[in-house]
């Protein structure tokens, strides 16, 4: 059951905040095609997820009456100076939490830091399963278009997944 949307507040994700953030993810990888990891991953690999050394990439915590109900990352898309002015949007959240607008506030928060002049920031991207309808439906809800989809490319609970790639220019 969703719980009714009430003020949000972010705060930087920060070494303290990397179990909670873990926690939130395997439920997905366990549960949902929402992310294409299959196994659950550890606290390195969850830090290098949402800890990043250039300061143009941010990740946040989403709080609701001080308490977490997910997360928001605002990424490098690619490691190829040419895609510097791309940047990848990644909302999860808290199960339980879904349905009732944290997503949409979280993603209007993450765009208004992309949007940054010193970030340099042209296009946001958003990757997603085709069976995420929760997800599918609010990027394209913020003006994001398709611009491209790979058929089959994941395989995750005896099925194949496909991956849509959503855009917005800022």
């Amino acid at each position: 059951m969703a719980k009714e949307l009430k003020k949000l507040t972010f705060e930087r994700i920060t070494e303290e905040d990397i179990e909670i953030v873990r926690e939130i993810y395997l439920y997905y990888i366990k549960n949902s095609t929402a992310t294409f990891h299959i196994k659950e991953i550890g606290y390195e690999e969850m830090r290098q997820l949402v800890i990043f050394k250039n300061p143009k990439y941010e990740s946040y915590l989403i709080k609701q009456d001080n308490e977490v109900c997910g997360y928001v990352i605002l990424t490098q898309f690619k490691p190829r100076e040419a895609f510097g002015h791309s940047a990848e949007v990644t909302i999860y959240l808290k199960y339980g939490y879904e349905g009732c607008g944290i997503g949409k506030q979280a993603l209007a928060f993450i765009e208004e830091r992309a949007r940054k002049p010193e970030k340099e920031i042209n296009t946001l991207l958003a990757l997603v399963c085709g069976e995420n309808i929760g997800s599918r439906t609010l990027f394209e809800k913020s003006d994001y278009v398709i611009c491209g989809e790979f058929k089959r490319i994941g395989y995750k609970f005896e099925r194949w997944l496909d991956l849509i790639i959503y855009q917005k220019f800022i």
